[in-house]
């Protein structure tokens, strides 16, 4: 069964409100100023009070002359992603934001604070969408449970990181990473991704380096051959999940377009046009895929790369019959992949109590689906998974799928 991407919404389409000030470049904002008559410097100022002084709104931006502000607050939007809610957990480190667009879509991001220890610097990570909704349906993952809206635009996705800015701001503090691992594939909104990324690591804009700027994907092969081309100084990664192609179908259903032997081989030519490793997330699933027989054939895929992997427990979500590994299980799958040499990180959760993984909380304002169909969506699971786990081909899976639906 292939995967077909959902249509995507026309550029007119998705401009039936006004644009973001912040998705446009220098070249562009000195164009329109030039229209209306502005001397050319004031693009410079324009820019800095986008991404420089942190006001909240357009009026305080005291810098431009009261006629030029009107001017563009008729034209352009100073937030496109002011956060509508804000869930505090983990004693003020993890902070989940739901931003609602202008068309009343929502998306979220997730502000995690890391105390300086030995060894390692402070650090303030931005989680942050690129789509509203997702269309690679992963079942684990509350978002794929929503569904796919549309692609963000620019200012959308930038925005998320402006409001994440200024509440730092309020204590003297500065992101230090920027990682798009929440809504969304990001190489299926890939133009939009790549112009935002332009603006955070522009010094001229948000000045956050390339390495500080991790892009992830779920497999989309085209969209990584296509970063190794630019030659991205950015960090890759790659949401792996499994290494096993039975599994992998039923984890990530886009494997079924793109088999984890072509993403790897996709994401092994980047490691090596780059020279930057290439971060491999794999959220652990009590007895789905964290057994030894997982942990040897991950090993395999990627015995001598240069890679790293993150084990990540999963988070609960309704409609999954799964739990987290436990603490056991992730130290043994660890150490078989250390033991062929490859670095590996087991990560804590954040957020639990505030529904902090990706999608959660914006699938909760949503309205919670039908017991029935959450009952389904659990039946085909256990079903889907028992199957990849005795090695079953996807075909085998599939059938077996269909025969749980009826």
């Amino acid at each position: 069964m292939s995967i077909v991407p959902p249509p995507r919404l026309s550029e007119e389409g998705i401009r039936q409100f006004t644009p973001g000030l912040s998705g446009l470049t220098l070249d562009a904002l000195a164009a329109w100023l030039a229209e209306h008559g502005q001397p050319a410097y004031r693009a410079r100022q324009v820019l800095d009070a986008v991404w420089r002084a942190n006001p909240a709104t357009l009026d305080e931006v005291t810098t431009l002359p009261r006629p030029l502000r009107v001017a563009l607050a008729e034209s352009f939007r100073w937030d496109t992603a002011g956060a509508t809610e804000v869930a505090i957990a983990d004693g003020g480190r993890t902070e989940k934001a739901l931003h609602r667009l202008a068309d009343g879509a929502t998306i979220e991001s997730v502000l995690m604070h890391f105390p300086a220890g030995p060894g390692r610097r402070e650090r303030h990570t931005l989680c942050i969408s690129s789509e509203a909704g997702c269309a690679v349906g992963c079942p684990f993952c509350a978002t794929g449970e929503l569904g796919f809206s549309r692609d963000l635009l620019t200012a959308e996705i930038v925005d998320q990181v402006r409001w994440a800015s200024r509440h730092l701001a309020t204590d003297g503090l500065r992101l230090t990473n920027i990682v798009f691992m929440g809504m969304g594939e990001p190489l299926m909104n890939l133009d939009r991704v790549l112009e935002a990324v332009a603006a955070l690591n522009d010094p001229s804009r948000f000045g956050l380096g390339a390495r500080h700027i991790t892009v992830s994907t779920s497999g989309v092969v085209p969209g990584i051959r296509r970063l190794t081309a630019l030659g991205a100084q950015f960090t890759l990664a790659i949401s792996l999940h499994a290494a096993r192609d039975s599994l992998r179908d039923v984890l990530v259903p886009l494997n079924r377009r793109w088999p984890v032997a072509e993403v790897v081989a996709a994401a092994r030519d980047h490691a090596a046009a780059t020279g930057r490793r290439v971060s491999y997330e794999v959220v652990m699933i009590a007895g789905i895929n964290d057994t030894d027989a997982d942990a040897d054939a991950m090993a395999e895929l990627l015995r001598g790369d240069l890679a790293h992997v993150n084990l990540i427990p999963m988070n609960p979500v309704a409609h999954t019959p799964w739990q987290a590994s436990p603490a056991e299980a992730l130290e043994r799958f660890a150490a078989r992949l250390r033991a062929v040499g490859l670095p590996v990180t087991i990560r804590g959760n954040r957020g639990q109590d505030v529904g902090a993984a990706c999608g959660q909380l914006a699938a909760e304002r949503a309205g919670e689906p039908a017991p029935a169909a959450v009952a389904w969506r659990r039946k085909r699971l256990e079903q889907a998974s028992l199957a990849a786990l005795r090695g079953d081909p996807s075909e085998v899976v599939d059938a077996v799928v269909a025969r749980s639906a009826r």
